[in-house]
């Protein structure tokens, strides 16, 4: 895990230098203008089609939801999906749900999209359009630069789809250096003997959060609860006290900027907040991570990092092992 996360400067550089692949792609959906847009994801790669999903709504103006695959696989739905556009997200793009989900949604009229990390998978093949990730062998079973080499891969290929050459990304490579320098071993020392931990976040953001939370809980074994900060506030925030850690996703944008009120909520019940982002210190918190700042809707990309060595961190301080977590393996399979 250590390893792979370290690779992922050069990972990121080297996606933003294949911006013509993703130029290609993006001509085929232009070419067939969508009405809405769907994903279709499992796991980490939910987390980054929530990601896309934001990407979507904002730049291109398109309605977008995400697929319950089950409505295919399992209940036999065959939904009207003409000029609808499907991108199906999976690292090793052979989870059976997702390429059956892929499979019937082209029969049924949508532009199919694959983003992979694996170009020969039978997701790639059920696709009409596959675009690949290029983040290399990824062994770890937390996903770390598949990651967020998928964010940056939907990112290059929403920006084209928009007319954009992506120069926008230029220097995620150079940054992410940055981002992976950025000290945690503070933040691991609070935080080992902690029962339970909320991640929040607005906006793209909100995709951080829910992978912060995953991997928290699949490396470290713990308790965590991921919201988006306005749903945290209709409810759950109740639940917060003195005892809870909330890592808050606090970066330069309308996002960040949206989570005063829910940092307010939590700081009034004694809640020990960790504030992670390029708005870190803005905020109210015991601790913090700073993340170097990049347009709002890159800023994800950036934030998985020392999340990921967070969750690394304590994994090893808690006397786990977070490249051999208990009954999980590097491929789920789900129908």
């Amino acid at each position: 895990m250590a390893a792979e996360i370290a690779e992922q400067p050069a990972v990121l550089a080297g996606l933003v230098e294949r911006h013509a692949e993703f130029a290609e792609a993006a001509a085929r959906i232009a070419a067939r203008p969508p009405r809405f847009a769907l994903l279709a994801a499992r796991g980490s790669s939910d987390h980054a089609a929530i990601y896309a999903k934001y990407l979507i709504e904002v730049l291109l103006g398109l309605p977008a939801g995400l697929v319950s695959p089950s409505t295919v696989t399992l209940y036999g739905a065959r939904p009207d999906l003409r000029d609808v556009l499907l991108i199906s997200v999976s690292q090793s793009g052979g989870s059976p749900d997702l390429v059956e989900f892929t499979t019937t949604a082209r029969k049924q009229g949508a532009l199919t999209v694959a983003v992979t990390n694996t170009p020969a998978s039978p997701l790639a093949a059920a696709a009409e359009l596959a675009v690949g990730i290029g983040a290399g062998t990824e062994r770890a079973v937390a996903a770390t630069k598949t990651y967020s080499a998928t964010l940056l891969a939907l990112y290059l290929l929403v920006d084209a789809v928009r007319g954009g050459d992506g120069s926008t990304a230029a220097e995620l490579g150079p940054l992410a250096e940055r981002a992976l320098e950025v000290p945690v071993q503070r933040a691991i020392d609070r935080y080992r003997f902690a029962d339970r931990i909320i991640t929040t976040a607005r906006g793209y953001s909100y995709a951080t959060a829910l992978e912060a939370a995953l991997k928290l809980a699949e490396t470290s074994y713990l308790a965590t609860r991921a919201y988006s900060a306005a749903d945290l506030l209709h409810g759950p925030v109740a639940a917060v006290d003195a005892e809870t850690a909330v890592l808050a996703v606090t970066g330069a944008g309308r996002g960040g900027a949206a989570m005063q009120d829910v940092l307010a909520a939590v700081a009034e019940r004694g809640a020990d907040v960790l504030a992670l982002g390029s708005a870190c210190e803005e905020v109210p918190a015991a601790l913090r991570i700073p993340v170097p700042p990049v347009a709002e809707e890159l800023a994800p990309v950036l934030e998985a990092l020392p999340v990921q060595r967070l969750a690394l961190g304590l994994a090893l301080a808690r006397g786990g092992d977070p490249d051999s977590p208990r009954g999980l393996r590097k491929v789920t399979k789900t129908r």
